[in-house]
């Protein structure tokens, strides 16, 4: 079944409601890679529900996530090979340790990259307090669905990436993945089997499944939060980020951040970039 991008863009994604707990959060952090070293205290501040707990900011994501509804045939979506292509994240406050939320996900663009070049799918979603409709967080996102593309639709540029800085990066951070990450990460509602069943992973071209990119852009905040914000939550007000290879659960991510908030990420182990143009944003705590 061919795409169908009339009923794409007009599909009303249903908002979720969705009741927050510490446990949630710390589920959250831990798929993230949050307390690999049970001695660094800052980390435990994101993990222990004995605490005050903090939120990692990147679970603004996850929150009133939609589910895999591009898998439904009435798209014509080629769902195994569809990846993430870009995501950012705007913080307009504390996200909850424990309180309902509301979440509306959008579609809001559709470009047409030629036949055998796919396309890009835009999406926005906007999370608020259910009590009082205030707004926490702001997210969009770019799917890219690399088996989609010449239908005949507009083919207008994409908007340009953050420059990356010429000078080597300020800091480095090292932080490894684990081989079963991806299984852990899935639990937060992302349950795409691009991530779990080998068999569905070598159909789309990987020889085996592939961590979430938005799991990894978690594991990329955390040394985000640890190399500018000094774990304080409330200083990392948003960031974007291009995805640009997949990582392989188990794999372990450098993450290299200039000062003034650009960052990239590459695996070690094959020495590949796999997010690139980030841009993230930092303010005083609030």
């Amino acid at each position: 079944m061919a795409l169908n991008p009339a009923r794409l863009m007009a599909h009303d994604i249903p908002e979720v409601r969705q009741r927050i707990t510490a446990r949630d959060c710390v589920l959250y952090a831990l798929s993230i890679g949050l307390s690999q070293d049970p001695l660094d205290d800052r980390q435990l501040d994101y993990v222990d529900a004995d605490r005050a707990l903090k939120v990692v900011p990147s679970m603004a994501v996850v929150l009133g996530h939609p589910g895999f509804w591009l898998g439904d045939p009435k798209f014509g979506v080629d769902a195994v090979r569809l990846v993430h292509g870009e995501q950012a994240i705007t913080l307009h406050g504390p996200l909850p340790v424990d309180g309902e939320i509301t979440a509306k996900t959008h579609v809001t663009g559709l470009v047409d990259k030629g036949a055998g070049k796919g396309a890009l799918l835009f999406t926005e979603k906007h999370v608020r307090d259910a009590a009082t409709g205030a707004l926490i967080a702001s997210t969009r996102a770019t799917v890219f669905l690399r088996g989609d593309g010449g239908f005949g639709g507009a083919s207008s540029t994409t908007p340009p990436a953050n420059p990356m800085p010429a000078s080597p990066p300020d800091i480095t951070v090292t932080l490894a993945t684990r081989p079963e990450q991806a299984l852990l990460y899935r639990l937060n509602g992302d349950d795409n089997p691009l991530h779990s069943d080998p068999a569905v992973a070598l159909a789309a071209g990987f020889p085996r499944p592939i961590l979430h990119g938005l799991c990894t852009a978690g594991v990329v905040t955390h040394a985000l939060l640890q190399a500018l914000c000094d774990y304080d939550a409330a200083r990392l007000k948003g960031w974007q980020l291009r995805f640009s290879a997949p990582v392989y659960p188990g794999e372990t991510i450098l993450t290299d951040i200039w000062r003034d908030g650009s960052f990239r990420a590459r695996v070690a182990e094959r020495d590949v970039v796999v997010i690139n143009n980030g841009m993230a944003r930092v303010g005083a705590s609030t």
